[in-house]
């Protein structure tokens, strides 16, 4: 098994604590896992996808399974960002929510 730093097993703990949210299901492990994977979506969609897009897309991982939600403003654009998403290590599958609306 291998070991996680301390700063990020800290943030989960920390994370939980304060948001009402908090996912007892999963070990503090998966939850650091999980926000691996939602850091590392998050920051592929801003640089393949431009920052502008970003805000638009709300990026959440449970168990490696990652659900995009929100607007994007084209059918490719939907596409691309589920691509990237399961691109990403650690990634199981990938829900997208994300619906086109017109510009």
């Amino acid at each position: 098994m291998r070991a996680i730093p301390r700063r990020l097993f800290l943030y989960a703990v920390w994370s939980c604590a304060l948001l009402p949210g908090c996912r007892t299901n999963e070990s503090p492990e998966k939850q650091v896992d999980d926000l691996e994977i939602t850091a590392s979506v998050k920051s592929k969609l801003a640089s393949e996808l431009g920052l502008s897009t970003v805000p638009n897309i709300a990026v959440n991982s449970t168990n490696g399974v990652v659900t995009l939600s929100g607007q994007v403003d084209s059918a490719g654009t939907r596409s691309k960002a589920e691509s990237i998403a399961r691109e990403v290590p650690k990634v199981k599958s990938v829900v997208n929510n994300l619906q086109v609306t017109s510009p």
